[in-house]
């Protein structure tokens, strides 16, 4: 069975090229623009790993992967924070995730990261 991996950004030119990427390694995608209800959406998809973006229409990534990391169920879900802030370190620190991407990335890096938390 193929690892999930559920991406979080309101770009949409980001969202393909991930799904592009992460597909083509052999993982099942789902994408949405927006973090709003977090643990609705994640409880639908169950997924192993999410992608999230920082820059977010209402709620914004700390906030949807601080929510993510108080609940029982999703808390142990590695989260990888994604942005194109200089200071992406801190607010993946911030946030609560296990990881960080700074974006433009290289696509062997995204596909590394995610191998290197879930495997394939």
């Amino acid at each position: 069975m193929s690892k999930k991996v559920f991406i979080f950004d309101d770009n949409q030119d980001i969202l393909e090229l991930c799904t592009l990427i992460l597909e083509g390694a052999g993982y099942e995608t789902k994408t949405s623009s927006t973090s709003n209800d977090i643990i609705n959406q994640v409880s639908a998809y169950e997924p192993d790993i999410i992608l999230m973006d920082n820059w977010l229409p209402d709620v914004g990534g700390i906030e949807a992967t601080q929510e993510l990391k108080k609940h029982p169920s999703y808390k142990t879900i590695p989260v990888v924070y994604f942005s194109a802030n200089n200071d992406i370190k801190t607010l993946a620190e911030t946030a609560g995730a296990e990881s960080y991407l700074s974006k433009p990335f290289d696509i062997d890096e995204l596909e590394a990261k995610v191998v290197s938390l879930i495997g394939k």
